[in-house]
């Protein structure tokens, strides 16, 4: 079923990643027909366009005028227009600003039609050979070592995939503080050049990608899939964690010791457990 763009209608387009031939027929049709193309960088999709022979007038839109260029946006649809985001590369919105408008959108009641593409988040972990059933996108980790240790710790007992993005200059530190937060042990893929000529897939133990980068310079935008914690036994669930939590409590252990204990059998992190410890209000016996 083909339609040409709605007016007053918002298209979230996906474009390629990697290579151009990864666009679909739909995203042509609808970046041809709608009357402005918002793009996080208008030279790059600039070369997209040309490529594909669209000719649509573009307006930039990214992290720096998102506040500002909102409203335009908001104009141009609400006299009509219908407008396409797209970003980079991949599905806009996804580690961009394109989550705002998209909720100016909504919250003006424009209509949001999302025109499905490539993803690194979704080819990297096709092709990873760890578990596909249950994942988490994390995106970029802090630029800052504390805090991106606090937020690897955060995820410490996480039993799904996991998927980070990273840029090649932080590779190596982001690889040690892995390997100290979660263990050299773990199972990764590192994702490379996703869809392009020098595309990779690396896969080893945290210990063993240190190693290799140690002989190699990273290059290129990385996609990490990273294997899950599993639990040494089946996960507590909410309302049992909490009686656990209360049990051990009535035998005297502390609330930070009852948590760091019961932290290994939930899917909650460390932080999680104990705000459910200081909730619990022990009755006299």
């Amino acid at each position: 079923m083909q339609t040409e763009p709605k007016p007053g209608t918002l298209y979230i387009v996906g474009t390629p990643i990697g290579n151009l031939e990864d666009i679909t027929l739909r995203a042509v049709r609808i970046l041809q027909g709608v009357d402005l193309i918002a793009a996080e960088d208008t030279r790059h999709t600039g070369k997209l366009l040309q490529h594909l022979q669209v000719k649509t007038p573009q307006i930039s839109y990214h992290e720096h005028n998102s506040s500002s260029r909102i409203p335009e946006i908001l104009e141009h649809l609400q006299t009509g227009k219908a407008l396409a985001l797209v970003s980079d590369a991949g599905m806009p919105g996804i580690s961009d600003p394109g989550y705002e408008l998209v909720k100016a959108c909504v919250e003006a009641q424009i209509p949001v039609v999302p025109i499905p593409g490539a993803s690194a988040v979704i080819t990297a972990l096709s092709a990873a050979g760890l578990p596909t059933d249950k994942f988490v996108f994390e995106g970029f980790l802090p630029a800052k070592s504390q805090q991106r240790r606090e937020h690897l710790e955060a995820l410490q007992t996480e039993y799904r995939t996991i998927i980070l993005y990273e840029s090649p200059h932080r590779l190596r530190d982001t690889l040690q503080d892995l390997a100290e937060m979660w263990g050299s042990d773990r199972q990764i893929v590192l994702a490379r050049e996703l869809t392009k000529l020098y595309e990779e897939f690396w896969r080893g133990s945290i210990g063993d990608a240190i190693a290799h980068y140690q002989q190699r310079e990273p290059q290129g935008e990385y996609t990490l899939v990273v294997a899950g914690n599993p639990p040494s036994q089946p996960l507590l669930t909410e309302a049992q964690l909490r009686a656990e939590l209360e049990q051990l409590m009535r035998q005297g252990v502390s609330r930070s010791q009852a948590s760091r204990q019961l932290n290994q059998y939930t899917a909650l992190n460390r932080r999680q457990v104990y705000q459910i410890a200081l909730s619990i209000v022990l009755d006299p016996e």
